[in-house]
This record gives C-alpha cells, structure tokens and sequence, in this order.
C-alpha cells in the first residue's frame, strides 16, 4: 500500500469511526477493553481516553515509564489541533518536529502515531483516545481496533496493512 492509499485508510477510519454517544461510561469501556488485551497481549501501553476538558480513563501496563505519558500528552495536543490522528500527520508530513513558524512546539506537540480524535455523531470532534508504548503505527492500530469492537464494525475493514 502507498502513503496515499493510508492516508485515504487513515480519512475513512476518522470519517467512519464516530461512536453515537460519549461519556464516562464508553470511555471506561474502551479504555478496559484496551487495557485487557494489553495484558493478555503482554503489550506496554499507556492509554489516555479524554474530552479536551477532562481525562476520563488512565492506565498504564508493565514496561511503560513517564516517557509514554509524554507522548501521549504531547499526541492528546496535535490531535487537539490539528482535528486529525496522530497517524495521519505522521503519513502526511512525515516524523520530523514541526518547523518552529508552525507555533506547534515540540514540547508540546509531536508527529507520532497513536492519538484518534473521538468524534461523536452530532458534535464533531470531542476528545481524544491516545496509547503510546509501541511504534507509532501499532499504536494507532491498537485505538483503531478499540473503536472497532466498541462499534461492532469488521476490524479488517478498518485495519492498516502490517509493513
């Protein structure tokens, strides 16, 4: 597959992924069912599942350090901004930092894959579901499955190929 045809995986997954409701309890949902493959998996992963004003769900697995809560901090900002995944930024511009004109500091923001906007039928764009702890397309794929399984949609359909 070509940076195109992800880029065009990456569009359908936002456009299509769109849970009917959002909360406490939806992300709880998620963010266990995220947590429970990561153990049975053997996966480090911090999760973070947040509107832009509050976190809702937090956990982090064996393996994983204050480093993967940065990421994910630095992934929740350029999702936030940038109304896309973490992934697709990564697909279009590649890995390097945000020029310094952009005003995207990398303190503060990071081209990495891993953060999915939570986008709500109705309201747009709300929060987001961010997990740092493997390579970026992994962890993308990891929120892309979660948003699958919560939706009941067929995963294949959805999946990027493995590179």
């Amino acid at each position: 597959m070509s940076a195109a045809d992800d880029i065009a995986l990456v569009k359908k997954q936002e456009a299509e992924l769109v849970l009917p409701v959002f909360d406490e309890a939806v992300a709880y949902e998620i963010g266990s069912a995220i947590r429970a493959r990561a153990l049975a998996e053997n996966l480090s992963l911090v999760v973070d599942i947040r509107t832009w004003d509050r976190q809702l769900f937090f956990t982090a697995t064996a393996g994983t350090s204050f480093d993967n809560a940065e990421w994910v901090r630095r992934k929740i900002n350029s999702v936030r901004r940038f109304q896309r995944a973490s992934y697709r930024l990564v697909l279009e511009r590649g890995e390097a930092p945000f020029p310094p004109q952009s005003g995207a500091d990398p303190a503060d923001y990071v081209i990495a894959g891993g953060g999915f906007p939570i986008r709500v039928t109705g309201a747009g764009i709300v929060g987001a579901l961010t997990i740092s702890g493997l390579p970026g397309r992994d962890d993308h794929g990891v929120a892309v499955d979660a948003l699958c399984d919560h939706l009941r949609l067929d995963k294949k359909s959805f999946a990027l190929p493995k590179q």
